[in-house]
């Protein structure tokens, strides 16, 4: 698949891509005549990558992880812990979003009786 179709199927720039690349957390991309083919798995690795910025995940994270997946299998371990610990401060993050969420609800509840009670006491006026 050709760099401008990947582009298309991931929602992310060419930039992006080549940025990846020269940052080594995409590697080995096979050329045809200089032009990036990407395999399938480039794409899912293109598709682990998207995830895991989407989440928030550094992009020292992704280096380090991907130096790790390519020394091999005996860094099975390895990855799976920095996995764990991703997946730990990520769900820190999500409850503290989730806290922040339901104090904005709180507040907006707060309003919509304001403005109840407001409308309420215009309409009592307007009776009179």
């Amino acid at each position: 698949m050709k760099i401008g179709q990947v582009c298309e199927m991931f929602d992310i720039t060419a930039d992006t891509l080549r940025y990846y690349e020269k940052i080594g957390i995409l590697y080995d991309i096979k050329r045809n005549n200089g032009i990036r083919e990407y395999s399938d798995a480039d794409l899912m690795m293109i598709d682990f990558i998207k995830n895991m910025r989407s989440a928030g995940l550094s992009i020292n994270f992704l280096i380090q992880y991907v130096e790790l997946f390519r020394q091999g299998d005996e860094t099975m371990s390895e990855r799976k812990q920095l996995l764990l610990d991703q997946k730990d401060l990520l769900e820190e993050q999500i409850r503290i979003m989730q806290k922040s969420l339901e104090k904005l609800k709180y507040k907006i509840r707060w309003y919509d009786d304001l403005i109840v009670k407001a409308e309420h006491e215009i309409a009592q006026e307007q009776q009179k």
